[in-house]
């Protein structure tokens, strides 16, 4: 269930790099995002993430982590989705269409993925500043996204 009565200001977007770094405990930044993840759900902020930010995660969390914690990541994530802790934004062929013309546009930064892109898509559509991240995407491309933690 979407809440659309919370403020354009409690909406974080959560990206791929944070939940990679918060299901993978050997993870550099693991004990860093899981403290600040912990702390914005108890602070009452709109988690939100999308379909493709899911996509990236499962294929590395399958790479990268053990079978069976990989699996529970990936479920828990699920019921928090099912249980309407968490929106999954879907990227629709309109929102494709729209990440498009920014991978022309971003010509010079190759680097920045179609899923980053059809995230600032979402996060301009839905007036989303803020993010969960530690890819510096984000503020390279000068949207007036705030990156999270600091």
């Amino acid at each position: 269930m979407i809440n659309t009565s919370m403020k354009v200001s409690n909406l974080i977007f959560i990206d791929t790099w944070a939940w990679l770094a918060l299901a993978n405990r050997k993870d550099t930044y693991h004990e860093s995002v899981k403290k600040y993840y912990f702390k914005i759900r108890k602070e009452k902020y709109w988690l939100i993430t999308s379909d493709y930010v899911l996509d990236e995660v499962i294929t590395a969390l399958f790479i990268n982590v053990a079978f069976d914690r990989a699996a529970k990541f990936v479920e828990s994530l699920f019921t928090m989705i099912k249980d309407g802790q968490l929106e999954l934004e879907k990227i629709t062929d309109k929102r494709f269409k729209e990440a498009w013309p920014l991978r022309k546009k971003y010509a010079d930064k190759p680097d920045i993925s179609f899923t980053d892109l059809t995230t600032f898509v979402i996060m301009q559509k839905r007036r989303i500043s803020r993010v969960l991240t530690g890819d510096s995407h984000f503020e390279k491309v000068n949207l007036g996204f705030e990156v999270l933690p600091k």
